[in-house]
């Protein structure tokens, strides 16, 4: 995955965790895409201050997704529920018989249920 789209996943599920400044911070880094230089002079702190305080955040949110899986589950579902989408095109295509066709989104469905 992406560096930068796994850090905005991280951001998202879990920035509500980090205090205001993190997030301001952060959001300046990893979303706005600004440089260090361009943050520690906003925030009035120095280049290697903004750069810690990244570092810190994006450790803690990676602390967070590893006891708490929650990027890892949503990636999941999202693929299986691609899933049940190309399934679902397979049959508007191929004309497989209705049965087959429940029977393969039951399964993906089923996974589903287990993961969460």
């Amino acid at each position: 995955m992406d560096e930068i789209l796994k850090q905005a996943l991280l951001y998202d599920f879990y920035g509500e965790l980090l205090n205001d400044h993190q997030k301001e911070i952060y959001e300046q880094f990893v979303l706005e895409d600004l440089s260090l230089s361009e943050i520690a002079q906003d925030a009035g702190i120095s280049r290697q201050g903004v750069h810690d305080l990244v570092k810190r955040c994006q450790k803690s949110l990676e602390g967070y997704e590893a006891k708490l899986h929650l990027v890892e589950k949503f990636l999941k579902i999202k693929e299986e529920i691609q899933q049940i989408h190309e399934r679902l095109e397979e049959y508007d295509s191929e004309k497989q018989p209705v049965n087959e066709m429940i029977e393969k989104i039951r399964s993906i469905s089923d996974r589903i249920i287990e993961e969460l």
